[in-house]
């Protein structure tokens, strides 16, 4: 099955920038767009934004603004550019393959850790 490996985090400081990846092979071939979840400590993850095989991307209202989705279906990879960090941005961030055409849909990855101070 399509595995998703998430990298790119890391501790940042406060107004810095961060682009998250989120590589899956066979991404593509089975059909998949994936979006972006973060959970902050003693929170429940909430989603950020996903974007589809056709590369229509979609933002949660509460968060768009500073987060820019885009992909790269030669490298099955997915991209995450995180801008003006803020301390409530601390979480991990995961993937999950999404879309009413994906194969194999629901899989996450296992999250990048992003610190802000």
């Amino acid at each position: 099955h399509v595995q998703l490996v998430e990298s790119g985090g890391g501790a940042v400081q406060a107004g810095g920038s961060l682009r998250l990846s989120c590589t899956a092979p066979g991404l593509t071939a089975n059909w998949c767009g994936a979006g972006w979840w973060r959970q902050a400590p003693e929170k429940d993850r909430e989603w950020i934004s996903s974007i589809g095989i056709d590369g229509s991307d979609t933002y949660s209202s509460d968060l768009q603004g500073r987060f820019t989705i885009s992909q790269d279906k030669a490298k099955d990879t997915v991209y995450l550019e995180v801008k003006n960090l803020k301390p409530e941005d601390t979480g991990m961030y995961f993937c999950k393959t999404v879309g009413y055409r994906c194969k194999q849909p629901g899989h996450w990855g296992q999250g990048t850790q992003v610190t802000v101070s």
